[in-house]
């Protein structure tokens, strides 16, 4: 549900006649979010045009719609709308001002990120609008049987990421708190070798080299293993070439599906590698 509608009350509450999904997701959300009659189906909508410095809706959902798909960079963002870079830069900005993306910087390359900021908007470009037709004319169990995997790749993973790094910013790492956490790039040393990292937590920039906190991979529906913790290792390695201090560097696992045996057994033995699990990610940091 949160992956959905987010943390705004009134769409938890109201929007749906105060029901929580429960056990039968797929149920809840045609009839409560894909249904014409209900007040979320065209809320996503009504975001955008409440904005004044908005004209060009089409303009601004393609943008949201890359994004969504995403593609977080600048030129990713213009190539996927086939448009030149220069052309996305003031529909960025006011989208950014009316905080419905937010810009994240990657701390290693320092180049901006950008991310639908509203979780309802997120949905509604990944499953809604591009079927928005079909809705229309009542086919919402349809169009939701068919949209598993892209609910999966464009809305829960994407968000299960971003709680992640929130986990990361509140937590307490051996009496330390960060004060930069984002999704980056470990790069490496030749083609092919860059890690993505999704979530790179930094010490405050007190002293040189910068701690590096913690390096984090996040699977919602995967159960990770020891292969996930090597390229973890690896991520830290190529940071530490990037002049790093990563001496007490944790390498947080985030699983929403859990942990195989031997990855549980080599976190037991090792005080710097952290598992976090779906009550120890939603319970507190």
């Amino acid at each position: 549900m949160n992956a959905i509608v987010g943390g705004t009350p009134a769409y938890r509450t109201g929007f749906v006649d105060h029901e929580a999904p429960g056990e039968d997701l797929d149920d809840w959300v045609v009839r409560r979010v894909l249904d014409p009659a209900v007040p979320l189906f065209r809320e996503a909508r009504y975001l955008l045009t409440n904005q004044m410095e908005i004209r060009d809706e089409a303009l601004y959902h393609a943008v949201l719609g890359a994004i969504a798909a995403g593609n977080n960079t600048r030129g990713g963002i213009a190539g996927h709308m086939e448009r030149k870079a220069t052309d996305i830069a003031h529909p960025l900005a006011v989208l950014e001002d009316c905080r419905l993306i937010r810009k994240e910087i990657d701390p290693i390359r320092k180049r901006s990120l950008y991310r639908v900021a509203e979780p309802l908007v997120t949905f509604y470009e990944a499953i809604m609008r591009p079927a928005w037709s079909l809705l229309e004319r009542g086919w919402a169990d349809r169009v939701w049987r068919g949209a598993g995997a892209r609910f999966a790749a464009q809305v829960v993973g994407p968000h299960f990421e971003h709680v992640c790094r929130e986990f990361a910013l509140a937590h307490d790492w051996d009496g330390e708190y960060a004060t930069e956490v984002a999704a980056g790039i470990a790069p490496g040393g030749g083609r092919g070798q860059n890690i993505e990292v999704d979530v790179i937590a930094l010490a405050p920039q007190d002293d040189h080299p910068r701690r590096l906190l913690s390096v984090g991979e996040a699977k919602r529906s995967q159960t990770m293993n020891v292969g996930h913790l090597k390229r973890l290792a690896q991520a830290r390695d190529q940071l530490h070439m990037r002049g790093l201090d990563t001496r007490d560097t944790v390498l947080a696992l985030y699983s929403g599906a859990g942990f195989d045996p031997a990855l549980t057994e080599a976190a037991a033995r090792d005080p710097r590698v952290l598992l976090v699990d779906l009550p120890l990610l939603y319970g507190g940091a």
